[in-house]
């Protein structure tokens, strides 16, 4: 079994994540504002929000595990049996 993971941890890694997508994302929207969009800023905006929203949902999912789809919780009442 794994080891318990602190919230500090959880938090650093959800914050690298977050700067990791968002860089991404912005990188990804200047390179398609430049060569399909001409010039413009909605590209960029777009793209960075889409990573934000990526990495929000990867926290959502570390911090709340039964949103995962076909995960089960298990109580310790269950391991018992």
């Amino acid at each position: 079994m794994s080891k318990p993971t602190s919230s500090e941890n959880i938090y650093d890694r959800c914050l690298a994540d977050l700067l990791v997508k968002a860089g991404v994302g912005f990188g990804a929207g200047v390179v398609a504002s430049v060569i399909l969009f001409r010039r413009r800023t909605w590209p960029v905006a777009l793209s960075t929000g889409f990573g934000i929203g990526a990495a929000y949902a990867d926290c959502d999912r570390s911090f709340n595990p039964a949103r995962i789809s076909g995960t089960r919780i298990i109580t310790q009442q269950e391991e018992s049996k």
